[in-house]
C-alpha cells in the first residue's frame, strides 16, 4: 500500500466500508449496498485526491476520476466477496 492512500493512518478502502456498514444499519440492502459502496468509493476518492490539491488540467481531473472509480470498484468487490462468502449460494 502506497503511503499517499493511507489518510492519517486509515486505509481508504475501511472508511469506505465502514460507511456502507453504516448505511446497511439504516435498511439499505443487496445490490443497493453494492451501488452505494461505488459511490461512496467514488467520492471518498474524489475528495482525498482533491485534497491533495485541485487538479489545475484535464489530466489531473481525469486522475483523481480514476482513483475515485479504482477505489469504488475496490469497495464493491470487497463488499460481494464478503457478501458472497458470508451467504454461499446466495450471489
Amino acid at each position: 500500500m502506497e503511503w499517499n492512500e493511507i489518510v492519517l493512518g486509515v486505509p481508504l478502502i475501511f472508511v469506505v466500508m465502514g460507511l456502507v456498514e453504516l448505511t446497511k444499519a439504516f435498511g439499505a440492502s443487496g445490490k443497493l449496498l453494492t451501488g452505494l459502496s461505488m459511490a461512496i468509493g467514488v467520492l471518498i476518492g474524489i475528495g482525498y485526491q482533491l485534497s491533495l490539491g485541485v487538479p489545475a488540467d484535464f489530466a489531473g481531473w481525469f486522475g483523481a476520476a480514476i482513483y475515485g472509480l479504482a477505489l469504488g470498484i475496490t469497495a464493491s468487490g470487497v463488499y460481494n466477496a464478503v457478501r458472497n462468502a458470508a451467504n454461499p449460494g446466495v450471489g
